[in-house]
């Protein structure tokens, strides 16, 4: 089923230069919040991003978890095969970027524990 959504005609992304945010931006972040699943979302990112896109992009994210959690960065790099430029650019946008990995982070920090919580609190199961 095609969309109604309105496709502008000056792309923010022409040339070296890239205006961040920008309508196009705020469609594809629309569009993510759309989706309803985890296999959506990797139908979605599959179509989107280059497998090394995808690389990178869950690389990121785990190093920003594992700083989360207070992994030492010879640590992530032992156990992601990361660079310590990506693990430092990583923790340099954790600490004083948008807020985006923090938040992202603390969500995930909450699921676990509502989890943990059900678990703990389900009725026991006798078999």
């Amino acid at each position: 089923m095609l969309s109604t959504t309105t496709i502008t005609s000056a792309p923010p992304f022409t040339g070296q230069r890239f205006d961040f945010p920008n309508e196009q931006t705020k469609d594809l972040f629309r569009a993510v919040l759309l989706l309803k699943s985890v296999d959506e979302c990797e139908q979605f990112f599959r179509d989107l991003c280059t497998i090394q896109e995808l690389k990178s992009l869950t690389e990121r994210w785990h190093i920003a978890k594992m700083i989360w959690h207070g992994f030492p960065y010879r640590a992530i790099t032992q156990k992601t095969g990361a660079s310590s430029t990506t693990i430092a650019r990583v923790a340099h946008w954790l600490t004083y970027g948008k807020g985006g990995y923090r938040t992202a982070c603390g969500h995930l920090a909450s699921d676990v524990m509502m989890i943990k919580d059900r678990e703990e609190h389900a009725p026991a199961v006798l078999l």
